[in-house]
């Protein structure tokens, strides 16, 4: 796949520069950040709205609404990453990653509160809301501002999946593949 349009190419300016050497530590740039280094304003915005810092979520419950997101959205670009940089640190076994990508809540890999989690995520994705029996049976678990940041999270990789299959990024060297059968 050919992406549509082509990445900005180093020497990048010191703002963008010093925001991938942050992130990626000293691994090539990912394409869709040098894509998005064409515009120097729409970089910053971009890497403002980033939500990978430590926050209201550990990290497991953070990457299970990233992977079931961009899962659902169908983009495994950004799937692919997430799986390979983070699932074995947020303890993720190849159980859940495959569940994660053509699977549901109901999968007994999860438990109570990652299936609150992903029925989020479906929630979302379907109807741009939640219920009131989801929304209280989140409230019963996490403080508002982890619900805050949850829906956060949430639509800041709907946006990235926008990003990644619009412009059809090359995949990755190295980052995980969808299983066969993802999201049909």
């Amino acid at each position: 796949m050919t992406a549509r349009i082509t990445p900005a190419l180093p020497p990048f300016s010191p703002e963008i520069q010093s925001s991938l050497d942050a992130v990626m530590r000293g691994k090539p740039p990912l394409v869709l950040f040098t894509t998005l280094a064409r515009d120097p304003r729409l970089f910053q915005k971009f890497f403002a709205g980033g939500l990978l810092d430590r926050g209201n979520l550990t990290l497991r419950q953070r990457e299970i609404v990233i992977d079931r997101t961009t899962a659902l959205c169908k983009s495994e670009y950004e799937w692919g990453i997430h799986i390979a940089a983070f699932a074995a640190h947020a303890g993720l076994d190849g159980v859940q990653v495959e569940s994660l990508a053509k699977g549901g809540p109901a999968d007994v890999c999860w438990t109570g509160d990652e299936r609150l989690l992903l029925n989020l995520c479906d929630q979302l994705h379907a109807n741009c809301t939640i219920d009131e029996d989801l929304w209280l049976a989140l409230a019963s678990v996490f403080s508002d501002e982890a619900i805050l940041e949850l829906l956060l999270l949430a639509g800041f990789y709907h946006t990235v999946s926008y990003l990644t299959n619009a412009l059809r990024l090359p995949l990755e060297p190295g980052t995980a593949r969808f299983p066969s059968t993802a999201m049909d």
